[in-house]
């Protein structure tokens, strides 16, 4: 019988020994651009700097967060002190920053460009951590789903927004790519940083496709 999640993260050596793919760039990218977004969604709505920290801490960790409780890790930003303090850096800057920055242009606003970089990124970081930590490459693919879209999930319930799961433009089908792509590749034997590139920036492209034109998969019954 395969030893469990739990047993692994004792007898396998540390995740940045496991993760040569997860370079600092990968996850404080995804970290930084999804506290971003968080901090952005307090600010469309005129809150004070307390609730973009908030916001974007909740953003930045809440996918991260989600993963290691399902495998079995340690949760990741409650060991390391630096996280946190990124996803506050992030929420000061946008808080100083002025608002003509961010508001929508045409081809999207800037809270969907910041989501997108975050979702490639962490899909794919999501997916190597799980694999790092044992799990089995389809269930590994499904936690860089959970990953990339549990931030956000809460951020919009958290601002009253419609959630990114009822939106029409592909959104999970991205980060499904992305999380997906790797695994795929890492299982065929490209080399782990080459495959999260080529992971990341197929998943970036479909969600900036989407973002820019609108696309979305057919709807149940034919609804738009």
């Amino acid at each position: 019988m395969p030893p469990t999640p739990q047993v692994l993260a004792h007898i396998l050596p540390p995740p940045h020994v496991l993760l040569p793919i997860a370079a600092p760039w990968l996850d404080i990218a995804g970290l930084a651009v999804f506290a971003a977004s968080g901090a952005l969604a307090a600010a469309k709505h005129g809150q004070t700097i307390v609730t973009l920290a908030f916001f974007a801490l909740v953003t930045g960790v809440g996918g991260g967060t989600a993963r290691d409780l399902l495998i079995g890790a340690p949760v990741f930003w409650v060991h390391d002190g630096h996280v946190a303090v990124v996803c506050l850096v992030v929420a000061g800057a946008i808080w100083l920053s002025p608002r003509a920055w961010w508001r929508p242009r045409e081809g999207g606003a800037a809270l969907d460009w910041f989501d997108a970089v975050g979702l490639a990124a962490y899909a794919v970081y999501g997916a190597a951590k799980a694999l790092g930590y044992g799990v089995p490459p389809v269930p590994a693919a499904l936690m860089g789903v959970v990953t990339a879209s549990v931030g956000g999930i809460i951020r919009d319930m958290l601002a009253g927004e419609p959630s990114i799961l009822m939106r029409p433009e592909l959104y999970v089908t991205a980060a499904a790519l992305a999380s997906g792509s790797f695994v795929a590749l890492e299982r065929l034997g490209v080399a782990p940083p080459v495959a999260a590139g080529v992971a990341a920036a197929a998943g970036f492209a479909l969600r900036a496709a989407a973002i820019r034109w609108k696309l979305a998969l057919p709807a149940y019954g034919g609804r738009r």
